[in-house]
């Protein structure tokens, strides 16, 4: 539709305005027209009752036809402080109101006019008036009042005729002086940015300013520098899908052959040489680290994580499953306390939880390992109105300031030497899934403590359309 567009809509308002600025000038125009037609009135008056006292002897129809031809019906002349009757007929109804024009309030004038132009009885009224070139005091008329509403109509529609051409033509004008000025620079620009999205890989799409208008051209600016850094961004997006395609490759292939090297090792590990017993741990842990560097990137360099399969599930059993994996991997010296009510059931998918478990409960483990002292690892959990809440603490010597600034970054959060930095990134990842979240409470020399929140609301097909 025509008037839902920028041209359609601003011709609408641009006649709608001109209309209201001409309704503003009508008011006082029909206001003044009225004043002059009684004013030609009481000229009309003033010359047929000088010609009368010119000459006595007028006979009674020239007298009538004076008073036609002026359209009055009385005329009274006031002159050397004596008030005379110089022309009079009979008049159809009596004097229903009294307009003084000397020195009428501009208001007075406008109300008058406003209330005769809507009042279509017939009337007769009294109209005062000064005399022209001193020729007396006042001058006073009766006049009939529908030759003077007719008048009026008929003024009044010739300006607003007048008005309407005015509007018209003055919107047609800016119409098209719009249309140039803004709405065609608006539609390249939304043509440029249907062109960008159809292909925004090819640099040729973005847009190149070409605007005169300041407004529009600084739009044009913007959004070629936002253009640009989106293909770039698009760029390095690609370049980054296929390394990541190319590491999960190697590290698939790779991840076999550290798996049979480890199956030697175990061989080897049987051997009663010295120097081979003394080598093998060695061997075994570093065989070690880079297969769980394997799986890590595999894990992180797939797609997407599949969404979570929400069930209602004994948190007790996950936390035990968990630590359980990682007592068997532990040394003595470490221990591991769970306290969680067998009773507490919270919402999740169980494998998917059981992966952030098992990383931040291995996290801990090895932090411990690494500071070569003994420790506590502590599962607990707890709920309230709104949330599940489940917290992995130890006694650890806490994370370095490195660790904390890329947390959950991949490849840049590792809190150990050797490690890929995968494990926090893949857990936060699954508990946003979760719509959770996985946050560090605190670390330091007496421990560290990482919280997942769980909620306990359900999205509503409403609040997802948000």
């Amino acid at each position: 539709m025509f008037l839902n567009t920028l041209s359609g809509r601003f011709l609408a308002l641009t006649i709608l305005f001109v209309m209201l600025a001409e309704i503003f000038i009508f008011v006082p125009s029909i206001a003044r027209f009225r004043e002059d037609y009684m004013m030609n009135r009481l000229e009309r008056a003033q010359i047929a009752s000088l010609a009368l006292l010119a000459n006595d002897m007028i006979d009674a129809e020239l007298e009538v036809e004076l008073l036609e031809n002026a359209g009055v019906f009385n005329v009274v002349l006031r002159r050397d402080e004596v008030r005379q009757l110089v022309l009079a007929s009979d008049m159809p109804s009596p004097i229903a109101a009294t307009y003084d024009l000397r020195d009428a309030p501009a208001g007075t004038l406008i109300i008058d006019a406003m209330k005769r132009l809507w009042n279509p009885t017939y009337e007769v009224v009294r109209v005062i008036g000064n005399p022209t070139r001193d020729a007396g005091q006042l001058i006073e008329i009766t006049m009939p009042t529908e030759p003077l509403r007719a008048a009026m109509l008929d003024y009044g529609l010739r300006i607003l005729l007048l008005s309407a051409v005015i509007s018209i033509f003055t919107a047609t004008l800016l119409f098209f002086a719009v249309r140039q000025l803004l709405v065609k620079p608006i539609e390249g620009v939304v043509k440029a940015m249907k062109s960008y999205a159809f292909a925004p890989e090819d640099a040729r799409r973005i847009i190149q300013p070409s605007a005169s208008v300041r407004e529009l051209s600084d739009a044009e600016h913007a959004l070629k520098s936002m253009q640009t850094e989106l293909t770039s961004l698009l760029r390095q997006r690609e370049r980054l899908a296929s390394l990541g395609s190319a590491v999960a490759k190697v590290s698939h292939d790779l991840r076999n052959i550290l798996t049979t090297a480890q199956l030697f090792a175990d061989r080897i590990e049987s051997s009663e040489d010295p120097v081979v017993t003394r080598m093998v741990p060695k061997l075994m842990g570093s065989i070690g680290r880079a297969v769980n560097l394997c799986e890590s990137t595999l894990a992180f360099g797939k797609a997407e994580e599949p969404p979570p399969a929400l069930n209602r599930i004994a948190l007790a059993a996950i936390v035990n499953d968990a630590v359980e994996g990682e007592r068997l991997a532990a040394s003595d010296d470490i221990r591991f306390e769970e306290h969680v009510a067998s009773g507490l059931i919270v919402r999740a998918d169980p494998e998917q939880l059981y992966r952030v478990l098992s990383n931040l409960i291995r996290n801990a483990r090895q932090a411990l390992e690494t500071a070569k002292r003994g420790g506590v690892i502590t599962v607990s959990a707890g709920e309230s109105s709104q949330l599940w809440t489940i917290e992995v603490r130890d006694n650890g010597p806490g994370l370095p300031a490195k660790a904390r600034e890329h947390l959950f970054t991949p490849f840049q959060g590792g809190a150990r030497k050797g490690g890929a930095g995968l494990g926090l990134a893949i857990a936060a990842e699954l508990v946003r899934g979760h719509g959770g979240t996985l946050r560090l409470d605190k670390t330091g020399e007496d421990g560290t403590v990482f919280i997942i929140e769980l909620p306990k609301s359900i999205v509503t097909e409403d609040q997802a359309a948000e």
